[in-house]
Order: structure tokens, then C-alpha cells, then sequence
């Protein structure tokens, strides 16, 4: 095949939708009950004059990628908007270069013009990460390739160029090896006001909209055998909790899987340890604690990095997410115990793929499985879901956390005509229900074979960008 195609960004255009949550979600001190999403629509051209158009979608979670208090929710998706836009001024100054070379090009001066203007690197990454999987999409559409097929024979590019432990590892020869899967199992997320049980919802505050309101009636919706439980970091209440959600899961599901996520919630490694030790010696809590896959970033991105936590990981393996500011992130973590990290599209597609080689170079080096998970339950149905479970499973993720739909309905955000294009074209993936395109999820698992058989990053199809307003980034 041809050396990887030399490419410039000629045009991009921002768009945003309004989101509203069906039921309100808290993750850490915030209760989510509406936010906004960004879509993103480019043009590249080759050396030939050869053009194609290429997209990306993202919700702007407020209070996850910058907790401060002092921030409002509008000052968060102002600071996401503003990294978008460094993101594409860098790469449009950046000239012509693969896709993943304008990447590598501009990944250290894009993260270091952010911080000049205290944006956070979780905050730099969302808009270079946006930017690059709408270049990455038109690459793959301009050549009529699938992300996977682009991947595969590495047509952005890819090389250690950012990411020096890598060097001497034949990754295009691991590139080459990634297959993706047909099916992907849904992690249910519960968050920390989530009813358990429907006794738990008064009767006046039933929705009535056809989707589960209660934990209990996700599992019999969906058939569920993979949970991801939020915690708080106050102890007596998350045994409490915990106990509650165990009593339901052992009670319907004969085998199942848990992961366990902290938010940031706890202070250090033996307030962690503590919790963990509470769950250990709870009898309620035997079967659950024996499911427990990982703990996902317990500790607050301040102190994560201060101390070892072998002690911790001896118990369940501990990975990072909001840690996961930068490329290096992940070679930091291990030098302090952690054997894991996520995978979020709104962080990077390339830093996923590059993780991913880590792991397999990792493992065999240190003969102790590392690994990568698939997280982020905020994705929205339509173009961001479909791009998160394309990248999810090109890297081997076998589980990904995936109810976004239960805490908002489906596509409800887009135009009738919008929904019936991607449940026509993504029919594996949507089912229409009560005049929505909702995310199907039989016997717990995701179909997506229509997904990664598209040409282009995920999507056959694209949103109806008349119905959407320009995006002030």
C-alpha cells in the first residue's frame, strides 16, 4: 500500500445541541441535569486537491473535566469551547502532514498554550481529541476505508513520535493485529441518586416514558451482567449503599461483573483502602466484592500522584481516569501501582490506541496484566456513541459503561427525521420506541456491526447540521 496520505485542515465548523436529562445523575459532588453537545464538522484536502468532510460529536459534561466549585457550569463549557479552538488553529497552522503527524505536531504546544490560559489537561484534550477524530473520520471517507480497515494498515500514520517508551516496539505491527468485535456488553452505570428499587420513586414522579426509572428495572430491561457503582469516599453510606445494589444484583443476575468508580471522592490511598476493607468483611457484600473487576480513579487528581498505591492494588487493581491529562500520564501511574486506564474518546482516539500498545508491551515486559477499560456513560446516541463503541472496540474492550440512554432518552435532542436516518442505517444499534431512537441492549449486549462496517469513524449516516446552532468556539 501507499506511504500514508499527506493531509491539511482546510475548513471546520461548530455546532451545538441543548441536552436535558430524563433522570438526574450524580457522579462525585455534582448532580448532572443538563448539559450541552458539541458537534464538529471539517474539510481536509490532499496534495492532489482530493477533499473530504469529516465530523465529530461530544458532550460538554460540566464538572468533570474542571471540578473547581468556583466554576459554573457555563464557565466549563466556555473553557471546552476555548479548547477547541486552540485545537483547530493549531492544526490548521500546522500544514500538511498525516493525521496522526498533525496530531504529533501540535499535541505539546496545543496542552501548553491551554495551561497559559489555565485550562486543566483533561480541558486541553477534549479539544484536540474532538479535532482529531473528525480529521481521522474524513481521512478514513476521503480513502473509503472503515476506521478499523484505516487502522489496521495505519493510514493516519500512527508512530512513537509522542510517546518515547514506545520506541523500538513495532507498532504498526500491532496496529495490524486489532480486531474488532461485533458486540460490545453495556457496564450499567448507578449513580449516587439512582433509584434502586422502584420503591424507591414515588408515585407522583414517575416518568412513565417507556425506559426503566429504577436499577432493579434496568437489569430486567436490558438483562445486565456488567455494573459500574459509583461511591462517595463517607464509608458508612457507601456500605449501605453498596449493600442495597448487591441485594438486587445477586437476587437477578446468577453471574455478573462490577466495577467500582470513586470520582476523585477520596483524599488518599488508605481512605480507599479502608472502603475496600469495609466491603471485604461485609457479608451482604461476598459475592459482589468477589466481582469486583477494578476501582477506577478513587483518589483526587491533586493527590493521585503523590504516593505509591501497590498496597491498594493489591486488593483490586486501580486505574486512572481523570489523572489521564496527558500522554504521559499512564507511564506515571505505573511507576506508582496502577495497572490501568481508560479509554474515552473525549481524551483521545490516538492516546487510546498508544495506551493500548502500552498494555501489550507492558504485560509481556512485566509480566503482570496491565489493562484498558471503556468508559464515559455521557456519550449521546447518534454520531458520539457510535465513534466511542468504534474505538472501544478496535482496542479489545470486551465491556464498555454505556447508559447514557438511561439517564437521557435516546435521541431525543434531534429531529424526528434525524432519528429515523440512524435507526434505518444503525438498525443492530436503535430501536424506535415511543416515537424516540433508543440505544438497544439485548441480553446485555450492544450490536454493532453496523458501526465498525461504516466507511468513515463509526457512522453510515450524518446529523442534520440545519437543526443544530453554530457553537461560539
Amino acid at each position: 500500500m501507499t506511504d500514508p496520505l499527506k493531509i491539511r485542515l482546510v475548513e471546520a465548523e461548530a455546532f451545538e445541541r441543548p441536552v436535558k436529562l430524563r433522570l438526574p445523575f450524580r457522579f462525585g459532588a455534582a448532580t448532572l441535569r443538563e448539559a450541552r453537545q458539541i458537534f464538529l464538522r471539517v474539510r481536509i484536502e490532499d496534495a492532489l486537491g482530493h477533499s473530504a468532510e469529516g465530523m465529530a460529536a461530544e458532550l460538554m459534561v460540566p464538572k468533570w473535566f474542571d471540578k473547581s466549585p468556583e466554576l459554573s457550569n457555563a464557565d466549563n463549557e466556555n473553557q471546552l469551547r476555548r479548547s477547541l479552538a486552540l485545537a483547530l488553529d493549531a492544526l490548521r497552522s500546522a500544514g500538511s502532514a498525516t493525521a496522526f503527524g498533525l496530531h504529533a505536531a501540535v499535541e505539546a504546544s496545543h496542552h501548553a498554550r491551554a495551561a497559559a490560559e489555565k485550562l486543566n489537561g483533561l480541558v486541553a484534550s477534549f479539544g484536540l481529541a474532538l479535532a482529531n477524530r473528525a480529521v481521522l473520520d474524513a481521512l478514513c471517507r476521503l480513502e473509503g476505508l472503515t476506521v478499523s480497515q484505516a487502522i489496521k494498515a495505519n493510514r493516519p500514520g500512527i508512530d512513537a513520535s509522542t510517546v518515547r517508551d514506545l520506541s523500538g516496539f513495532d507498532l504498526p505491527g500491532f496496529l495490524s493485529t486489532l480486531e474488532p468485535a461485533t458486540r460490545l456488553a453495556a457496564r450499567h452505570t448507578v449513580g449516587l441518586v439512582d433509584a434502586i428499587v422502584p420503591g424507591d420513586i414515588p408515585a407522583s414522579e414517575r416518568l412513565n416514558d417507556g425506559l426503566p426509572e429504577s436499577f432493579e428495572e434496568a437489569i430486567d430491561a436490558y438483562g445486565l451482567t456488567f455494573f459500574k457503582v459509583k461511591v462517595s469516599g463517607a464509608p458508612e453510606a457507601d456500605i449501605d449503599r453498596l449493600c442495597r445494589v448487591a441485594a438486587v444484583i445477586d437476587a437477578k443476575v446468577p453471574s455478573y461483573s462490577v466495577t467500582l468508580d470513586g470520582n476523585e471522592q477520596f483524599s488518599s490511598a488508605e481512605a480507599v483502602a479502608d472502603l475496600l476493607a469495609r466491603v471485604k468483611d461485609e457479608p451482604r457484600l461476598a459475592r459482589f466484592a468477589a466481582s469486583i473487576l477494578f476501582v477506577e480513579q478513587p483518589i483526587a487528581r491533586a493527590h493521585a500522584f503523590e504516593k505509591p498505591v501497590k498496597a491498594l492494588a493489591a486488593f483490586k487493581p486501580v486505574e486512572i481516569d481523570e489523572s489521564d491529562a496527558d500522554i504521559n500520564a499512564f507511564v506515571t501511574a505505573r511507576e506508582l501501582g496502577y495497572t490501568g486506564i481508560s479509554s474515552k474518546s473525549c481524551k483521545g482516539f490516538y492516546r487510546s490506541l498508544l495506551n493500548r500498545a502500552r498494555v501489550a508491551k507492558w504485560s509481556a515486559e512485566d509480566r503482570i496484566p496491565y489493562f484498558m477499560s471503556a468508559e464515559d456513560l455521557t456519550t449521546q446516541g447518534g454520531l458520539a456513541v457510535q465513534q466511542d463503541l468504534a474505538l472501544a472496540s478496535l482496542i479489545g474492550m470486551t465491556h464498555i459503561e454505556r447508559n447514557g440512554h438511561h439517564y437521557v432518552d435516546g435521541m431525543a435532542g434531534a429531529p424526528e427525521a434525524e432519528q429515523a436516518v440512524f435507526a434505518d442505517a444503525h438498525s443492530d444499534l436503535y430501536r424506535v420506541s415511543n416515537g424516540r431512537t433508543r440505544l438497544r441492549i439485548e441480553a446485555g449486549q450492544l450490536a454493532i456491526g453496523s458501526v465498525i462496517s461504516a466507511v468513515g469513524l463509526g457512522s453510515s449516516v450524518t446529523p442534520d447540521w440545519t437543526a443544530m446552532e453554530r457553537s461560539p468556539a
